[in-house]
């Protein structure tokens, strides 16, 4: 299911880039859907979009079933630049790659004097003082 909605997102941003007056050809395509759950699925259209997918079922029949999808999709964006995209989602979520993704910014160190206040802080805990309670 995670792989049909990956790739469906994928197939949907690609789509929203193209004319959609202009039918794209798929120049080749293979699948191979078992019996067991597990699948394999490659194509290539005629404007250099290359997509493979393959997902198995793991633990079949029992309480923590899930299927595992892992693919790889590549085309040339409209500035010429390349973009390759890989993913694998289970029943832990989903991880993607590719450099052009969005990554958050470098870790940054505790400046000295924050840290300072933070270890100070951690050896003198606050007590409360009982003739002050309400």
């Amino acid at each position: 299911m995670a792989g049909k909605i990956i790739l469906l997102s994928l197939l949907a941003t690609m789509g929203m880039a193209a004319n959609p007056n202009e039918p794209i050809a798929i120049v080749r395509q293979s699948q191979d859907i078992s019996p067991d759950g597990s699948f394999y699925a490659k194509w290539e259209t005629a404007n250099g979009i290359t997509v493979e997918e393959q997902g198995t079922l793991k633990n079949v029949g029992q309480k923590d079933e899930a299927e595992e999808v892992q693919g790889s999709a590549a085309w040339t964006a409209p500035d010429g630049t390349k973009v390759n995209l890989g993913w694998l989602a289970n029943e832990n979520g989903a991880i993607f790659e590719g450099s052009h993704l969005p990554t958050p910014p470098p870790i940054q160190p505790i400046p000295a004097a924050i840290q300072r206040a933070l270890d100070w802080i951690a050896t003198h805990p606050y007590k409360e003082d009982s003739k002050n309670k309400l």
